[in-house]
């Protein structure tokens, strides 16, 4: 089947992940990573993209995003290309792309995944054996979360606010979800999701996009369809 055409739905969440080349790192020391989020974040504020959360991993970085409109996530991923990419290949003494392709993106139900995906990200230096705790890695918006270091780059959604009315019970209450882990379950529909690029959500959210989308936006299902068997002719 043809790859559809990338999801995009403005003021729903995305979660975004973008890979190195054949696993090459696209970040090797400090530098590399605040030159990178010094630019995410003036990207996000040029395109109009609310930064929830991410992390940046050596070979990867995953973000969770709100584009106000349909061509705004593009723009950004494209300008943070066209400045990281180069810096990255001058001082490192590489040429050509960085990516591993384009990135991959999926629509998120805010009301049951959008904590389920900040978590999930927070987690994964934990998951690749780079720290032993999340706020032990300083490249993600854990610290962020849990008030031990605000993020200027990080817009908090309304599913992180209705944690609490104060900060201290959002950080509370997000440390709380921390301490709970992800089940099995909820990191494999995370993965399935992302790098399928179909939405994650309830079946309600999903069928709501189809309708405001004006298309397909859930996996076909395999086989031909279902016919009726002919009626036999009734006899004279």
């Amino acid at each position: 089947m043809a790859r559809l055409p990338r999801l995009i739905v403005p003021s729903q969440p995305h979660y975004v992940i973008q890979r190195g080349l054949n696993g090459q790192p696209i970040f090797q020391d400090d530098e590399d990573y605040t030159t990178f989020l010094g630019w995410l974040r003036t990207a996000a504020r040029t395109y109009k993209v609310a930064v929830h959360a991410y992390v940046l991993l050596p070979d990867q970085l995953h973000l969770l995003v709100t584009p106000t409109d349909v061509g705004g996530l593009g723009h950004m991923m494209q300008w943070l290309g066209r400045y990281y990419v180069p810096y990255y290949n001058q001082k490192y003494g590489r040429g050509g792309t960085l990516w591993q392709g384009r990135y991959k993106t999926s629509v998120i139900d805010p009301d049951n995944y959008l904590l389920v995906c900040s978590r999930y990200m927070e987690f994964g230096p934990v998951r690749a054996g780079l720290a032993t705790r999340p706020e032990d890695y300083p490249w993600s918006t854990y610290a962020h979360h849990v008030g031990a270091r605000p993020d200027g780059t990080v817009t908090d959604h309304a599913a992180y606010w209705s944690l609490g009315n104060t900060p201290f019970q959002r950080e509370a209450a997000y440390i709380e979800l921390a301490n709970q882990y992800l089940s099995a379950a909820q990191v494999q529909a995370v993965e399935a999701a992302v790098l399928k690029g179909w939405p994650l959500g309830s079946e309600q959210y999903k069928k709501t996009l189809e309708q405001r989308a004006k298309r397909q936006v859930l996996p076909a299902k395999r086989g031909r369809p279902f016919k009726k068997p002919v009626a036999e002719p009734s006899a004279a």
